[in-house]
């Protein structure tokens, strides 16, 4: 019925059958691993050259493969009941399924490994965990993004070894990390026990390992019920939690900071005050009338310079104001560096 097209095609049903249970599961929840397999009838695969001339052209996609039964996605549970093909071969009436690809097995990340035959597989799970984390260039308009955290590596550089699943899922054009020289010795043991030690100048010329990191803070001037409302200002000394003149130097008349301003941790980028908590439903039980202070501040240990501040409205007709703090970072020590096979170390020197 799903190869028909009379059920959708993202439900999947399976019969378990073991010594004590006889059951059959139809799955159709979110969040399950899927893969997609070439269907096999009669020992034949369904996707004949005709099809591959019509995706050549353009007349087919790859929905149209799934919604003409052609191929379709497995889950663990059905999965558990098939026989894949890994390729094609003379007699084929065993199997249930053929690869599409035999490297689609291991997915998109594990297949930017170089080499992953020849390591060992906990080395494959440990760098296809570490590539999601790479720093790189994961967008071409950062600079007008308003993203809520962010990095952008200042240098990323194509890999000098790439793989066949590099090639086909764009990772030259968005690359991740830097090509570097490595040297295994045992120099002085600062390099024991997984860490490594860099070139000292190259860090310091701003080649090697450089990153900007971007985080946004944003605020709504939110109205409440009996006409009471926020303002964005630059709070005056009778508000409660006020943090003193320091803290408010960077605001502008308006109660935002200005753009390209250093600011560092505790200092305030958007001046804020809100009428005291339970306004309008505890009224009585309110001891001061005061505004109190709600202002945005910069992360407790955090520093950089203001990139961009936009001003806009929410779909509800609050003012909102978001600000976008950037951060150049310096390789420093304890920061983790990892190869492209999974080889982790932390600079210890």
């Amino acid at each position: 019925m799903r190869r028909r097209g009379q059920i959708n095609h993202e439900i999947n049903v399976a019969r378990i059958r073991n010594g004590y249970l006889d059951e059959v599961r139809v799955n159709c929840d979110g969040g399950r691993l899927r893969r997609p397999l070439i269907i096999i009838e009669n020992g034949k695969p369904k996707l004949r050259p005709e099809h591959i001339e019509k995706l050549r052209k353009g007349e087919w996609t790859w929905n149209d493969l799934i919604s003409n039964g052609i191929i379709e996605y497995l889950d663990g549970d059905e999965e558990e009941n098939a026989l894949v093909a890994i390729n094609p071969e003379e007699d084929m009436s065993r199997y249930t399924h053929m690869e599409v690809i035999p490297s689609v097995m291991i997915g998109a990340v594990a297949s930017i490994i170089p080499y992953a035959e020849h390591n060992q597989s906990p080395r494959n799970i440990y760098e296809a965990a570490m590539a999601k984390q790479s720093l790189g260039f994961p967008a071409a308009n950062y600079r007008f993004r308003m993203d809520s955290r962010g990095h952008l590596l200042i240098y990323p550089e194509r890999p000098l070894v790439i793989t066949r699943g590099i090639e086909l899922n764009g990772y030259l054009e968005r690359p991740a990390g830097q090509n570097a020289v490595v040297a295994l010795l045992t120099y002085t043991g600062y390099n024991m026990e997984d860490a490594v030690i860099l070139n000292k100048s190259a860090i310091e010329r701003g080649g090697m390992y450089r990153s900007v990191f971007f985080r946004t803070y944003e605020t709504e001037q939110m109205r409440y019920p009996g006409g009471e409302e926020d303002r964005i200002e630059i709070p005056s000394a009778e508000v409660r939690g006020y943090k003193g003149p320091e803290a408010y130097a960077h605001l502008d008349e308006d109660g935002i900071v200005s753009p390209e301003v250093f600011v560092s941790g505790g200092e305030v980028l958007i001046g804020k005050t809100s009428p005291p908590r339970f306004y309008g439903v505890y009224t009585e039980t309110v001891v001061s009338s005061a505004r109190r202070d709600s202002s945005i501040t910069v992360r407790r240990g955090e520093k950089g310079i203001v990139d961009s501040v936009v001003v806009t409205e929410t779909n509800e007709g609050y003012k909102l104001v978001k600000v976008k703090v950037r951060e150049l970072r310096v390789p420093e020590l304890g920061d983790k560096f990892a190869s492209r096979h999974g080889r982790r170390a932390s600079w210890g020197g």
